[in-house]
């Protein structure tokens, strides 16, 4: 497994594997691995014949109350992780390379779709962060030359926006998803779940058991989503949550729903611990 700390040396390892006719899937993290980040690895390797794995805490996506000192850095254990699954190469710049300008410099993409997109759910609370997150993915592609990128399904309106910020960009690069991995009772994989308490995480998994019982009134026949949501926040409120939405969307768009291609968001506080999780309510055809 080759690590590599410049793009410079990065460009040059992929421009090597294109040449001998080997695709590469890339799957981008801020590290602190955990078994949702390995299974997009397992899932890359599956789709090309070399997989890259970026660690990189990006300073664009963190707002003015979000700590950005304090995200966990593990980068031993996680190269442990990543050597173990036959990685092969593994892309850990500094900000440096990055943001040669400063991450106050001229650094955010032309992207005119991502304040519409970026401005509802997640947006409301974190108005940059979805830019920076584009700003990222995009300097990333640019480093990496992917074939083929993979992204987790729990960062939902994330995935949409990279998807559409691809399009929009006209880059040459297929975006996959990736299936939500929950422990045993139903909690979304997050590396925000080690900062629960004991007493918290014996609650955290009502959120999964809330999206669960809002599916199945929606696969009944039942679309007042505007009630259904409304039964499902004040559920979540009573067991000692603190919610931001949660939301019955078009899984498209994020529009309003219609009556089939739903998909349900939820965001909601469990003492410091801000939790994300979502269920499509009809799994997506394959294609």
């Amino acid at each position: 497994m080759k690590v590599i700390k410049t793009i410079e040396e990065m460009n040059a390892w992929s421009n090597a594997c294109h040449k001998n006719d080997n695709t590469i899937c890339f799957v981008p993290t801020m590290g602190n691995l955990h078994d949702g980040h390995l299974s997009l690895v397992d899932a890359a390797k599956e789709i090309a014949e070399k997989v890259v794995v970026s660690i990189y805490v990006n300073p664009t996506q963190f707002g003015e109350n979000e700590d950005l000192d304090k995200y966990p850095r593990t980068e031993k254990q996680d190269l442990k992780q990543l050597e173990s699954k036959n990685v092969d190469a593994v892309f850990m710049p500094i900000s440096d390379e990055m943001y040669p300008k400063g991450i106050n410099g001229n650094t955010n993409i032309e992207y005119a779709d991502v304040p519409d997109l970026a401005a509802k759910l997640e947006g409301r609370a974190r108005p940059e962060h979805f830019r920076g997150v584009a700003t990222i993915v995009k300097k990333l592609f640019d480093c990496v030359l992917p074939d083929h990128a993979i992204f987790g399904e729990k960062d939902f309106q994330q995935l949409l926006i990279v998807k559409d910020m691809v399009v929009a960009q006209k880059l040459n690069v297929i975006i996959h998803s990736g299936a939500i991995v929950r422990d045993k009772d139903g909690l979304a994989k997050s590396s925000r779940n080690q900062y629960l308490s004991a007493e918290h995480r014996k609650k955290a998994s009502i959120l999964h058991q809330t999206l669960i019982a809002a599916r199945r009134k929606i696969q009944s026949g039942n679309h007042d989503f505007s009630e259904i949501e409304a039964q499902s926040i004040e559920f979540i409120s009573e067991n000692g949550f603190l919610v931001d939405y949660f939301s019955i969307l078009d899984a498209d768009t994020l529009d309003k729903p219609r009556e089939v291609n739903q998909v349900i968001l939820v965001a909601a506080n469990l003492g410091k611990t801000r939790l994300l999780d979502n269920m499509r309510v009809d799994a997506p055809k394959k294609p």
